[in-house]
């Protein structure tokens, strides 16, 4: 029996050891960095070459660029979303892949999301980028164009891979695609690399290679030049630091360069797997070489200096990197996959996943739905929390009091009683019937279209837990489409989009949602995930009712707790916006509000700053008035958190909205007369 036992223990022991290096391969997908591929994995034969050159076949049938009314996009997982640049009203969603446990499909879809019409669009052109995903793109510097490179693309069971190293433009009003081909060298392919614009440059950096038995994570630097139509790879000072290379991290435009923030990567790492057997002192194996995953969480400024007036034509501005200090009050647990989108000189953040190897049964992973804002320049994380809108104050009862207000108001209803009764009797001509009959159908018209666009509900509560969300803002609004969830072996991609105004943070609203497909794994897997279950019902106590849904919330609510109590105790060394000499918003106060308060200060800020730096303030008022807007709203976002933790405290204390008695006007000189009771 005990011989019996103990083969019982060393095969269950080999099959946790199996699952272990099985799940291990599965993460590096997670995240967009896929690792080393088994080569039994495909057991056809992919010639990925004669497939996409048939997808390319097909594309040319499309004689010209077309646009037709379609459903919301199909599931898919690390594709592209942005605001488009030249329509406040339309976002782009471009390219992805969706995995169903089984195959791997890739799309090459260019879609258009009309936002107050709540319409989507498909489009079709004859010339278009080929199926791909994690892939980068972002507008151009300059212009209201957007630029797209790389890539990646596999055969249907992912044994065969490939990374594209093209260049596109896509123009968003006519929705033309262009391929763009370089005077000189360009990036090699990659994927999981970022990209973003600073004046008339693109800027490429990072990214990851698949090489069949490894991966590869790229640290180069790439630019091309919008004008010269031209890559360059700019050599840096010697000695001078720059990050780690890596995948899957955020790249954040900037007045004077660029920001990059977190990211994933795998390094060589040397572990030791000598363990003592009972009874023995001796220690046997040895080390062996792994890749252990790593989660970034420095952060980088990339300085670019502008060119001097007498610089050539085709001459590159000098850049370098400069290591930030770590961000006050960040993400804990560090997690990949958090993705971010960038709006007012912040980083708006959202998901991620933070895993654990210390499980029996191989990678635990915790995932998460919080809603993060990190603010560039003060290099400073906030935590962004749901508010329910303030009740609407009564409003006064409008008219005068008294035997003369009511007196007033009959002689009003009077005189437009008399006006009905002179119309009743009048007799309507054809033109007049025909005139009305239109009318009537406008008011229907706009009848109806007010049902099209009734105001879709909202929700007070996160979206689920994932992973490499979508993200984009236009119009202080932040869109999440999509994003991935796991449980188990199993691998959700959510079919859904949500937007949230990042003003009012009143709640979510659902796009469009549809139910998870299902999940189409091996019988190999089933199998597992059934003596997974069998032997936690066995060795666990705990509700086997709880879902993965309700742990992950929970830790999630546990780590934007632990954010807010850092917030709370704050950073002695941090500088606050709501410190400095200029005008600063007051809580529960509109952007519009407080520039209306506060231009004349504004404009004066403008003059002097004009003065110091020209020696004069050579501008019309209308240029003068704009430059005094941007500042205000500029400091009205960079305030905006802080304002929000002073209106709950408020909230809380019962004190609704301050008025400045200063500003009141007229009923100033009348504030102490009512007050004495």
């Amino acid at each position: 029996m005990a011989k019996d036992k103990k083969a019982k223990t060393a095969e269950k022991k080999a099959r946790v050891a199996q699952k272990q290096e099985k799940k291990a391969v599965k993460k590096e997908k997670k995240v967009k960095t896929k690792g080393p591929r088994d080569d039994d994995s495909d057991a056809e034969d992919v010639d990925l070459d004669a497939v996409l050159a048939e997808y390319a076949r097909q594309q040319e049938q499309f004689l010209k660029v077309t646009e037709s009314s379609c459903e919301p996009p199909s599931p898919r997982s690390s594709a592209t979303l942005i605001a488009s640049p030249a329509n406040e009203n339309e976002l782009f969603l471009f390219g992805g892949e969706y995995f169903n446990g089984a195959t791997a499909a890739f799309y090459n879809d260019l879609f258009v999301y009309n936002i107050p019409r709540d319409t989507w669009r498909r489009v079709t052109s004859p010339n278009s980028p080929l199926p791909r995903s994690g892939h980068a793109w972002c507008r151009g510097g300059n212009t209201k164009d957007i630029y797209l490179f790389g890539g990646e693309f596999s055969s249907p069971k992912q044994g065969t891979f490939y990374h594209y190293n093209d260049f596109w433009r896509l123009e968003p009003t006519s929705r033309e695609w262009t391929r763009l081909e370089s005077k000189g060298k360009g990036p090699p392919a990659r994927s999981g690399h970022r990209m973003t614009s600073f004046k008339n440059f693109i800027i490429l950096w990072g990214g990851f290679q698949d090489m069949s038995q490894q991966t590869r994570y790229l640290s180069d630097l790439w630019i091309y030049d919008c004008t010269n139509f031209q890559w360059h790879s700019p050599t840096l000072p010697p000695a001078s630091p720059k990050p780690d290379a890596r995948s899957s991290f955020s790249f954040l435009p900037h007045d004077s360069g660029a920001v990059l923030y977190g990211g994933y990567s795998r390094v060589k790492a040397t572990t030791g797997s000598n363990k003592q057997s009972k009874g023995s002192s001796s220690s046997g194996g040895g080390t062996r070489s792994i890749l252990k995953p790593v989660v970034h969480q420095d952060t980088w400024f990339l300085r670019i200096n502008p060119l001097p007036a007498d610089a050539p034509p085709n001459a590159l501005p000098k850049v370098y990197w400069e290591r930030r200090k770590r961000p006050a009050n960040p993400p804990n647990p560090p997690r990949a996959g958090a993705t971010m989108a960038f709006h007012k000189g912040r980083g708006i953040m959202f998901g991620g996943v933070h895993d654990v190897e210390e499980s029996e049964e191989g990678i635990d992973s915790e995932f998460f739905n919080a809603l993060l804002v990190w603010n560039v320049d003060r290099n400073r994380c906030f935590p962004l929390t749901l508010r329910r809108p303030r009740a609407q104050p009564k409003k006064a009862v409008q008219g005068e009091r008294g035997k003369r207000g009511r007196g007033k108001a009959d002689e009003e209803e009077l005189l437009r009683n008399l006006a009905a009764l002179e119309m009743k009797g009048r007799i309507l001509v054809s033109d007049e019937v025909e005139e009305n009959t239109e009318i009537e159908k406008v008011g229907e018209e706009v009848e109806e279209n007010k049902e099209q666009k009734e105001e879709k509900s909202k929700v007070f509560e996160m979206p689920h837990p994932r992973f490499n969300a979508q993200l984009t803002v236009q119009d202080d609004v932040l869109y999440i489409f999509s994003g991935t969830f796991e449980k188990a072996d199993r691998e959700y991609t959510f079919d859904e989009m949500w937007a949230i105004d990042l003003g009012k943070l009143d709640g979510f609203k659902e796009i469009y949602r549809r139910e998870l497909e299902d999940w189409k794994g091996s019988e190999d897997e089933d199998s597992e995930d059934e003596e997974d279950d069998q032997s936690s019902e066995e060795g666990e106590d705990g509700d086997p009712s709880e879902t993965a849904s309700t742990v992950a919330t929970s830790i999630s609510q546990g780590t934007q707790k632990e954010v807010t109590e850092q917030e709370e105790t704050g950073n002695a060394e941090e500088t606050s916006a709501l410190t400095d000499t200029l005008p600063h918003p007051r809580p529960f106060e509109s952007l519009r509000d407080f520039y209306a308060r506060t231009s004349v200060q504004w404009q004066e800020a403008v003059v002097e700053q004009l003065s110091k730096a020209t020696g004069s303030a050579a501008k019309s008022v209308k240029e003068l008035k704009k430059a005094a807007f941007d500042q205000a709203e500029e400091k009205w976002w960079d305030c905006r958190e802080e304002i929000l933790a002073l209106e709950d405290e408020q909230e809380k204390a019962g004190i609704g909205e301050v008025v400045s008695i200063a500003d009141k006007g007229g009923d100033a000189g009348m504030s102490g007369v009512g007050r004495r009771r």
